[in-house]
């Protein structure tokens, strides 16, 4: 008969992991179907606590004085005017005539304005002074779908840990407060299901999803890294070649035809964010005042310093993922070859927080370290916008203790908060991520450190990875040659 000791750790244990210990599907379709409706209730009410906390702008018809300062921003009500979609123009096919602007065309990826265009469609049958409005809520309606789908799916691929990594993406601050500022939420989605079909062994399927990710937004393309670095250490040419086939095909189907009939608009979102200069969030914001003032009028320059250090890190990530002593988790590094890219970029928008969000859960489900990254990014969330209510204002915007006193009354700094206040905000976020990603290269470097490992399984994300044998390591091959063994051929 078992202590009382063993059988509290056997209710922890339970607890931990849904309470799958007694079920013989402890892992897969079974326990998702189980939380579904849990999990889908949860994500529901706060993608509706995310729409009731746009109201206030809403009711202002999103007013930019009081979207900054109720903190209450979107971009899909006034984009539904300003790229002319009011006006029944076409994405990529309609050029836009906005005066002051140099963009001609819609500038999001293919599968993004596709979107955007079955909303406007929808949006039509209602009056022309309610369709921006119509617009904003369809398209939140969807993206809460999405939002499910990404929740649903991140449960999927955590395995044992499904419980606890669905509730921590779906009871986040960061998805109520940053699912409806843009259209993020379609890759999210998509790239949460290309790693759940790809955790199920199912390698074509993964790369389709995988395409319509990139077709959707740029970022999902970074994550053909790590399952090519992890492929070839474990010798899985043959589900990687069907990944990569499946990726660039469906990438194609959307693309193609836009650029075949509607070049110039296909290739809008390419040469705008070649072009584009520093944005509020990123991390040259803050260089430009310390050390790099000349960085923001040269774009050759930001784009080569932002672009050089990303390549920089992902040769380490590379090292990392061929060299550690056991062979990183998929989400581990996908995690991190996501902050190399964000880290040094010259645009950092509030609502990225989300492509993290699914990743950070799967390569560190837990939650000290978890929470104090989502109070960075709640700092920065409200941090951006009362430093452009600041801008827009023209104020010089309160200084900390003053923006502390008004925090702590729960009400918005009058004039918004100045430029160094900002700055903490923006550091606030950059180092509690950056915080993450040592965190994860530090239990990558000690796999017994890893919380998920620690269960026993190896990679639950990692289908055809999982449990799979090293073909080919660093860690080994130099092993061999300081013992003078000759490396395998």
């Amino acid at each position: 008969m078992s202590s009382s000791s063993e059988r509290l750790e056997m209710a922890a244990a339970d607890t931990d992991t849904g309470s799958d210990s007694d079920s013989g599907e402890a892992d897969g379709p079974g326990r998702l179907r189980r939380l579904a409706p849990v999990l889908t209730g949860l994500t529901a009410f706060v993608c509706l606590l995310g729409w009731l906390q746009k109201q206030p702008c809403a009711s202002a018809k999103f007013d930019f004085i009081q979207t900054t300062t109720n903190a209450c921003y979107t971009d899909i009500y006034p984009l539904y005017y300003v790229r002319g979609l009011s006006e029944g123009k076409t994405p990529y096919f309609d050029a836009l005539t906005a005066t002051g602007s140099d963009i001609q065309y819609v500038e999001y990826p293919v599968l993004s304005g596709a979107f955007m265009q079955v909303v406007a469609w929808l949006a039509q049958p209602f009056d022309e002074s309610a369709r921006g409005m119509a617009f904003f809520n369809i398209t939140a309606l969807l993206l809460a779908v999405l939002a499910v789908v990404a929740v649903l799916a991140t449960a999927y691929v955590a395995g044992r840990r499904s419980l606890r990594a669905g509730l921590m993406v779906a009871l986040s601050p960061s998805l109520l407060l940053t699912a409806y500022i843009n259209w993020d939420l379609l890759a999210v989605a998509l790239s949460a299901l290309a790693l759940a079909a790809w955790s199920a062994r199912r390698p074509a399927l993964a790369g389709v999803l995988l395409g319509l990710a990139i077709a959707a937004k740029f970022y999902p393309l970074l994550f053909l890294g790590p399952l090519v670095l992890l492929c070839v250490r474990a010798g899985q040419w043959r589900a990687l070649g069907r990944m990569l086939a499946g990726t660039a095909g469906a990438w194609l189907a959307v693309n193609l035809p836009v650029m075949l009939f509607a070049w110039d608009g296909w290739k809008e979102f390419y040469s705008f964010s070649q072009g584009r200069g520093i944005d509020w969030g990123s991390i040259f914001f803050f260089l430009q005042e310390h050390g790099l003032e000349n960085v923001s009028s040269e774009t050759g320059l930001l784009n080569l310093l932002g672009t050089g250090t990303f390549l920089v890190l992902a040769a380490g990530i590379a090292v990392l993922a061929l060299a550690a002593p056991r062979r990183p988790r998929l989400p581990q590094l996908m995690f991190l070859v996501l902050v190399a890219f964000m880290l040094p970029n010259k645009v950092w928008s509030p609502q990225y927080v989300l492509w993290l969000l699914p990743l950070v859960v799967l390569a560190r489900p837990k939650l000290p370290a978890f929470v104090v990254w989502q109070i960075g990014e709640i700092i920065y969330f409200f941090g951006i916008w009362w430093f452009l209510l600041s801008v827009s204002a023209q104020t010089e915007g309160a200084y900390l203790a003053d923006t502390l006193s008004a925090v702590l009354a729960f009400d918005a700094p009058e004039g918004g908060i100045s430029q160094e206040v900002y700055h903490l905000a923006l550091l606030a976020r950059f180092l509690t991520v950056l915080a993450l990603a040592a965190l994860v290269v530090w239990e990558i470097l000690r796999p017994s450190a890893d919380v998920v490992r620690s269960d026993g399984v190896d990679d639950p994300a990692g289908g055809f990875l999982d449990g799979a044998n090293d073909v080919i390591s660093l860690g080994r091959w130099r092993g061999r040659h300081h013992a003078g063994v000759p490396a395998p051929s």
